[in-house]
């Protein structure tokens, strides 16, 4: 099995990310920073207090239609304005999703906010403490004959940098609640995603109580897209490091600003 973690940056790059979506051979991907916006296709610009960013009207659907033998899930933690090639505003949906192969069975699913809740920005998105959601899948691999539980995850972004605060020390806590609720015993539990924490946080301590292992450390997960020094964002944890036939940060094809986390079981 291939699980595959990205954030992919509403979408920025689509002329590179469309075609490896077409050859990465993934299973279960786990995709942070999506972007739906009812009834509207194409490009959409987002602004917030720090930038100014081209995104894709609807990511959920762009990348359904490349991957159309997977059942996408898509979970909303805030809705924001954005506007189209004529200045026109739209409300924008944005969270996370996980496209799951049409091969593995999902048994379960469950979401919930690890920081904050639903919120709709009417004038403009907030540059801090916006609102994070999580979501869990449990699917059977057939092949292997166990379950899997793959938790998908864009932690909380603070303009102040990604050291521990209080905030983030309560969304490592909601986010553990949440894989306890997603798996079962005997489970492997994957848990993935844009954490926007630096290697030494706490949150690694919490989910390491729920016995599981990350393997990033300190790698750089970031591609020549993004210009800052501070190259730490994307993390991928498991409960069974016996189980991992393959685990590669992949620098190239760029296809975001992040790397993606490429997972073979």
């Amino acid at each position: 099995m291939r699980i595959i973690s990205l954030n992919a940056w509403g979408g920025a790059m689509f002329d590179e990310l469309a075609p490896w979506l077409d050859t990465c051979g993934v299973d279960v991907l786990c995709l942070q920073e999506v972007t739906h916006t009812p009834g509207l296709g194409g490009w959409t610009r987002f602004d917030d207090a720090d930038r100014s960013l081209p995104q894709r009207a609807n990511l959920l659907a762009d990348v359904r239609s490349r991957l159309p033998h997977h059942h996408g899930i898509f979970t909303v933690s805030d809705t924001g304005p954005v506007q189209d090639g004529r200045q026109r505003r739209h409300p924008q949906d944005f969270g996370v999703a996980t496209f799951v192969a049409e091969s593995l069975p999902v048994v379960a699913m469950r979401s919930a906010f690890v920081h904050g809740a639903y919120t709709e920005h009417r004038d403009r998105w907030p540059n801090d403490g916006r609102p994070r959601a999580a979501l869990g899948v449990r699917v059977r691999d057939r092949r292997a004959r166990r379950f899997v539980t793959v938790v998908n995850l864009h932690g909380l972004r603070d303009p102040r940098g990604k050291a521990d605060t209080p905030a983030r020390h309560a969304q490592a806590e909601r986010l553990a609640a949440l894989v306890e609720e997603a798996r079962e015993d005997g489970d492997m539990t994957v848990v993935c995603g844009d954490l926007n924490l630096l290697p030494d946080s706490k949150t690694f301590q919490v989910l390491a109580d729920l016995g599981l292992t990350d393997l990033v450390g300190g790698a750089d997960t970031r591609t020549s897209r993004y210009p800052k020094p501070l190259r730490h964002a994307g993390y991928l944890l498991v409960s069974d490091p016996a189980a991992v036939e393959r685990f590669e940060i992949a620098a190239s094809p760029e296809v975001s600003d992040h790397r993606a986390l490429v997972l073979d079981l």
